[in-house]
């Protein structure tokens, strides 16, 4: 998942004059990274646009258990899987509420024709409310459920069901993604019929443990509690304020003078400084990502084996994780983070060795002083904390075998727009998992169907994807495990990537947050939060 608004962003300004003194015991303010280009939560693959939508204003069908990766009930409150895999069926619960805002009122409570408006249109590229609103849901088709997914029908009114062209092992892990929060099919009717329908990525309507209020760019985000929430004991603030603070050390500031209460993505630099704030704390755990260096595959020189296998081992990545992680990365040798199931611990990294190196560019026919475009990212990220310090490392690397690297960065939505055009010889990115399940890496990062989507190595290998394919329509875990396994050790083999560090997670906030739990899949939850008065 990426996990970086799509615009450059100013310094939040003058929050404390929005905040009544009165509302101040209840009220949470979070210091977050950036703003969100919208609240639309299927439009979206990064980070801080779920935490601005999916994490507050909605629900899914199924969701994650706080904290964990197993999958409970959500708006489903249990679900039936025929023999053959192929029929799924929900069964919806009862007495919802949609949100009431200053835009919308409902007339009823949730049911399935919310759900069939949700999904038909991601399904549809026809449907009136996709051509009035033209949108690309790029998790829902990278992930291939576009063609997974045949049908949904409504068998009543709190009942749906899912028919698949075929077997997906992860498909109700995937319905606990953002991407398929429940949208409204009464407030989609109103915005067309208005012809207001782009209003639906900036004015929310869910059912989650927030109301949204008021969004003002570069600012700040509002919102107060659902009174009628369907999980009552998770609503435990009054108000949430996302404070947008893009300056990782102004967030630090505001969070020790108590503007906020919970900041997001801090400097490794900084933690050592929050520990010894005795009005601090600092959750840690080991992150569910992976920062990586993407190899263009389609690119010359980089389409040879030899050459990437050579600009892979002339990296000293040991080197990297000490002075761009301090401290909190460890050495990743495999294309999925430790904490995956079905990773294989026996895939090791070639040796560092220059001299090796140079020998394969030379019996390659690279001549030396060829030059390579590597892209750095300009934003901060859980699995790599400065990419631009990191690609100053590979092109001191790289140089010292013949390479020239021409370090090149764009806006971090112009950045990903351009890699997925193909534009990249090489790039610096990173991924923190969002189900649990390892197609959600090895599926949607490296397979032939994500070569236009997230697989920025633009890599197709038949034999790796044929192992894909079968692991995912199968409901076979050991043999899931197994085909997965080999997956792996072909995608080492063939060096699309270079894996560089699993990062560690450092969540800070004051001492009177309580409950708080850091999401495994890089997100900001705050249902179930309160504060201490």
């Amino acid at each position: 998942m990426e996990r970086i608004a799509l615009k450059p962003l100013l310094l939040a300004a003058g929050l404390l004059a929005f905040m009544p003194l009165a509302q101040a015991a209840s009220t949470l303010v979070y210091c977050s990274e950036a703003s969100p280009a919208g609240f639309d939560p299927s439009q979206y693959t990064s980070g801080t646009d779920f935490d601005a939508s999916a994490e507050t204003v909605f629900n899914r069908l199924t969701q994650f258990k706080r904290g964990g990766t197993e999958v409970e009930p959500g708006l489903a409150t249990s679900w039936d899987v025929s023999k053959d895999g192929l029929t799924y069926t929900f069964h919806l619960r009862d007495g919802v509420k949609f949100h009431t805002t200053d835009f919308f009122t409902p007339t009823r409570d949730f049911n399935a024709d919310d759900v069939l408006f949700t999904f038909n249109r991601l399904l549809d590229a026809e449907s009136p409310f996709r051509k009035a609103y033209p949108s690309e849901s790029p998790y829902f088709t990278d992930m291939g459920l576009n063609t997974t997914i045949k049908s949904v029908d409504k068998l009543d009114e709190h009942t749906v069901r899912f028919n698949l062209n075929n077997v997906d092992a992860s498909f109700v892990q995937n319905l606990a993604m953002s991407f398929a929060s429940v949208q409204s099919a009464e407030y989609a009717a109103q915005l067309l019929k208005q012809g207001t329908a782009s209003d639906i990525n900036q004015k929310p309507v869910g059912t989650g443990p927030f109301v949204f209020k008021r969004y003002q760019k570069d600012s700040q985000i509002r919102y107060v509690a659902n009174k009628q929430y369907w999980k009552p004991e998770e609503v435990k603030l009054d108000n949430l304020v996302f404070a947008i603070t893009p300056d990782a050390a102004s967030r630090l500031q505001k969070l020790k003078a108590g503007e906020c209460q919970v900041s997001g993505y801090p400097r490794p630099a900084d933690i050592e400084v929050m520990k010894q704030d005795p009005n601090l704390r600092v959750l840690q755990q080991a992150g569910f990502n992976l920062g990586f260096l993407a190899y263009n595959v389609t690119h010359p020189p980089l389409d040879q084996l030899k050459v990437r296998q050579a600009l892979d081992m002339a990296i000293d990545k040991p080197a990297i994780i000490k002075a761009v992680y301090q401290g909190a990365g460890q050495l990743a040798q495999n294309a999925l983070p430790p904490a995956q199931w079905s990773y294989d611990p026996t895939i090791k990294d070639a040796p560092h060795d220059p001299t090796k190196a140079r020998a394969l560019l030379k019996e390659a026919g690279v001549a030396p002083g060829t030059t390579i475009n590597l892209w750095a990212m300009t934003v901060q990220r859980a699995s790599n904390p400065n990419a631009r310090m990191s690609a100053q490392m590979i092109q001191q690397d790289w140089e010292k075998v013949g390479i020239k690297a021409n370090i090149v960065s764009y806006e971090w939505g112009e950045y990903i727009k351009r890699a997925k055009n193909g534009e990249h010889d090489a790039m610096i990115y990173g991924w923190t998992g969002d189900n649990g399940d390892p197609d959600n890496w090895l599926g949607v990062l490296y397979s032939c169907a994500a070569v236009k989507g997230s697989n920025y190595a633009k890599w197709c290998n038949p034999a790796y994807d044929k192992l894909v394919q079968q692991a995912k329509i199968s409901n076979d875990r050991e043999q899931r495990i197994k085909w997965y396994q080999q997956a792996q050790k072909i995608l080492k083999e063939q060096v699309p990537i270079t894996p560089i560090a699993n990062s560690t997670v450092f969540q800070p906030m004051r001492k009177e947050v309580k409950d708080f739990k850091i999401s495994p899949f890089g997100l900001t939850p705050f249902y179930g939060v309160s504060l201490d008065k």
